[in-house]
């Protein structure tokens, strides 16, 4: 290398030193601006795919998916206020004037602005596998309204089973172990779906 070449790169690193802190802001912008189109885009996935609420899910299944999903928001929330600290700094109240304190600002703010950036991006991968991992368990753990068993009451017997077909003279009801069992309407109380027979 040339005595030139050697100076323009000691330049360059010289330059370097004077622009370190806008190079973390700029990628914690970007990791602002990212995740938030993720968690837009798993919003329009849920809207199109997703069930309309936990309540078809069986209790243990809806207690799991919705811990999952409010320590998501919280995770996805702390992220996002993380990446605005590293994209724009926290507020200060003293200008700096020195150039040895304006230095001295600069590498804490650096070293402030590294770390608040590699929090938001953990809580941000964080927070999407466990969005991810809500959908899993709601999807996996729903039964079709087709396959749910359903307790029908009537005066004399509690019955739970697949509901067959039901006409406006009695209703079919098959249980698990194959029998099929009429009663007509004017023997039942009440329909419901269960998660399960007994």
């Amino acid at each position: 290398m040339s005595a030139r070449s050697d100076r323009r790169w000691a330049e360059l690193a010289r330059e370097l030193e004077f622009t370190r802190l806008p190079e973390p802001r700029r990628q914690a912008e970007g990791w602002r601006t990212g995740p938030t189109g993720l968690t837009a885009l798993l919003a329009v996935l849920v809207l199109l795919k997703g069930r309309d609420s936990l309540a078809d899910l069986p209790e243990a299944a809806r207690a799991t998916a919705t811990g999952l999903l409010l320590t998501a928001f919280a995770l996805l929330t702390v992220g996002s206020f993380l990446a605005v600290r590293a994209a724009h700094g926290a507020p200060e109240h003293e200008i700096l004037l020195g150039g040895q304190a304006l230095r001295l600002w600069t590498e804490q703010e650096v070293a402030r602005v590294t770390r608040a950036l590699a929090w938001a991006s953990l809580t941000y991968v964080v927070g999407v596998a466990l969005v991810v991992g809500a959908l899993v368990v709601a999807w996996t753990t729903t039964q079709d309204a087709a396959t749910r068993p359903v307790v029908v009451r009537t005066h004399t017997a509690v019955i739970c089973g697949q509901l067959g077909v039901a006409d406006r003279r009695q209703v079919k009801i098959t249980s698990e172990t194959g029998f099929e069992l009429t009663v007509p309407w004017t023997d039942v109380v009440t329909v419901k779906p269960a998660t399960s027979c007994p």
